[in-house]
């Protein structure tokens, strides 16, 4: 049997079964509706390199054994095949270049050997599927060490039983990443990810947005549907866009969004990478039978079925699924394939909302009460800033230009953060900071609204207050909600609304670097170990970890740091209305949070955030004291 007719015969082959593959798997995904813009072309396809090799592998490194398998293993594999398309499919036949196919050959069974390695150790993580992944090594080693026996072995021992031996080796291998990754296979997130990086759902998030001098912010803001359009959220897999079925494809089921959520970790019925996967057979059809990770808390593999026109909800995922996810995004940032698991769930919140009007809990009167009257437990707005009667703080005026505007949020009608808001308006006022509030004007910015799905209350929100802030001249907004940050810098964007924005640990750190503070090291406070817990509205949205620490440092406290913390920080469960759906689960997000600050001996918590103050003093039984940022900072003042 002629060698080099064997390698062309099989190249051909596995050239044909990757198109059949592509054009299997993108007959999936073109089911989905068109993108929003319409501005993805051929051109996407050169954004790769650098997406792959900077974008994502910046995310894998994290894990340093993962990234240099994956490096040696992808790598290896990639070089090697287009070494030989270039040596047989193009004739050239050179033994020069055969040497390389051989040292790339190498490359990439080592790599599979050491994922194999890792697949067997006694301590590997639970969030690894299992079943065909497990074998997944094993044939990617056979395909390298196949090619690297064609390439050593002399031309004339490459026939018979050995030659037939050498072929199988790497068919079975080359099957593995062509016709079994149209099939559905492991091997189908390498080519579904490559184009993923290319046709990603959010372009922003590969170009840095800068919202101000020293301020680079993750572009992390929801999606604007067209309600005019009948855009009202998803409710089959054919209504999600194409690129989004194109990315759950890329989903390499590491588990990686298991481990970081919150709700799984609390047993509330969501685990990220199993509705990832309950996705793409809703998009293909079929049933979760063939699910090989951890499955959903409480809820058993093989009990539904889904197709690309058929309701999600109830027949592929459970409403609870969605409604408990607190929108936290530690499953996007962990993602290393850069999936939006927050943005298809939300998807489907809004058709579950608006179209089906089903929002579990305190879910509907919130929504009710914001239309009604613009706060979300139907507080008379015009007390909303009761607290701040005897702080000499002044209420704006159309036509008084001011250099802040103080926005509270809804915390202000909450007495435990009128303390915090206490806090900040007397370090404002020690500063001698010209700001103003709004007053009884101020309105709720519908953050609640959007993320329970309600999008056509958030946007009657974030219109009149938009009409209100129009009406009066001031050069920023602060606020001490990051909910409230997150609204008014990044998603009032879609609607008009451009705002310099900055919370309230940042604007009193630029006070001190200014000479504006000069606070001392509060001796109440000295010994005294403290920890400091990143809101995620504030961290992962926002990108704002180091100022409240920096501040923190400048009163003479040191941060211990829990092992979960800044942009990878975990939940304290507050986020996404979880608090008003209320999804019941073994135990709760705030007590998970408050035991990782015992567990490092944490006498105090820091917190910049009306929710998290809410939830972690909401924790029974013994625990640290739970004090804001301003408050820690107006004592040092004192």
């Amino acid at each position: 049997m002629n060698p080099v007719f064997v390698i062309t015969a099989l190249l051909w082959l596995s050239m044909a079964g990757l198109a059949f593959a592509l054009a299997k798997r993108a007959a999936y995904w073109r089911e989905g509706r068109a993108t929003a813009t319409g501005a993805y072309g051929w051109a996407n396809l050169l954004t790769i390199p650098k997406r792959y090799f900077v974008d994502l592998h910046h995310v894998v490194a994290r894990d340093p054994y993962i990234a240099k398998t994956h490096v040696a293993t992808a790598g290896g594999a990639i070089l090697a095949m287009a070494l030989v398309f270039l040596n047989y499919g193009l004739a050239i036949y050179s033994p020069w270049l055969d040497r390389l196919i051989f040292i790339a050959a190498i490359i990439m069974l080592v790599g599979a050997v050491f994922v194999w390695r890792r697949r067997r150790a006694k301590d590997v993580p639970a969030r690894l599927s299992r079943g065909p992944w497990d074998s997944l090594p094993l044939l990617l080693g056979s395909f390298a060490l196949g090619l690297a026996l064609f390439m050593l072995l002399p031309a004339s021992w490459m026939s018979g039983a050995l030659a037939i031996i050498v072929a199988l080796l790497i068919a079975a291998g080359a099957y593995t990443m062509t016709f079994g990754a149209a099939q559905g296979g492991p091997m189908k997130h390498a080519m579904a990810g490559l184009l993923h990086l290319a046709f990603h759902p959010r372009q922003e998030r590969f170009h840095a947005t800068r919202q101000h001098e020293h301020d680079v912010v993750p572009p992390t803001a929801l999606k604007k549907p067209v309600l005019d359009a009948k855009e009202y959220g998803v409710g089959k897999p054919i209504e999600f866009r194409w690129n989004q079925l194109l990315s759950f494809d890329a989903c390499v089921q590491c588990g990686k969004c298991e481990a970081a959520c919150p709700a799984f970790a609390s047993g509330q019925p969501l685990n990220p990478k199993k509705l990832i996967q309950d996705l793409v057979v809703g998009m293909v059809g079929g049933s979760d039978a063939q699910y090989a990770g951890s499955p959903t808390p409480g809820i058993p593999v093989g009990k539904h079925s889904g197709g690309p026109a058929k309701p999600l909800i109830s027949q592929m995922i459970e409403a609870d699924t969605i409604w408990s996810c607190t929108t936290c995004r530690a499953c996007v940032q962990e993602c290393p394939m850069l999936i939006e698991h927050v943005d298809a769930i939300v998807d489907m919140r809004r058709n579950q909302t608006l179209v089906d009007g089903d929002v579990p809990g305190k879910g509907p009167i919130t929504l009710a009460n914001l239309r009604e009257t613009g706060s979300q437990n139907g507080y008379d707005i015009g007390a909303r800033y009761d607290w701040s009667v005897d702080l000499q703080v002044q209420v704006a005026q159309p036509g008084r230009p001011v250099d802040v505007l103080l926005i509270a949020g809804e915390g202000a009608f909450d007495m435990r953060y009128q303390r915090t808001l206490r806090a900040f308006a007397k370090v404002l006022n020690k500063a001698g900071v010209d700001y103003a509030v709004l007053g009884g004007v101020e309105t709720d910015t519908g953050d609640t609204a959007r993320r329970l799905g309600d999008e056509a209350t958030f946007q009657q929100c974030a219109t009149k207050l938009m009409a209100t802030l129009s009406q009066y001249q001031f050069r920023r907004i602060v606020t001490t909600d990051p909910h409230v940050l997150h609204s008014l810098r990044n998603e009032y964007r879609a609607l008009g609304g451009y705002y310099e924005v900055q919370h309230h640990t940042a604007f009193m750190a630029e006070l001190v670097e200014n000479g504006k503070l000069a606070p001392k090291a509060a001796a109440v406070l000295a010994d005294k170990k403290i920890t400091y817990h990143d809101p995620c509205y504030l961290g992962r949205y926002n990108g704002e970890t180091e100022a409240p620490r920096k501040l923190l440092k400048t009163i003479g406290i040191k941060v211990v740091e829990m092992e979960r913390h800044g942009m990878r920080a975990r939940c304290c469960g507050g986020g996404g209305g979880a608090p008003l759906t209320d999804i019941p689960g073994k135990q709760r997000i705030p007590d998970i949070r408050i035991a990782d600050a015992k567990s490092i001996g944490a006498e105090v918590v820091a917190v910049g955030c009306p929710q998290c103050t809410a939830m972690l003093e909401g924790v029974v039984g013994p625990r640290p004291e739970v004090l804001d940022v301003a408050e820690l900072v107006a004592a040092a003042l004192e």
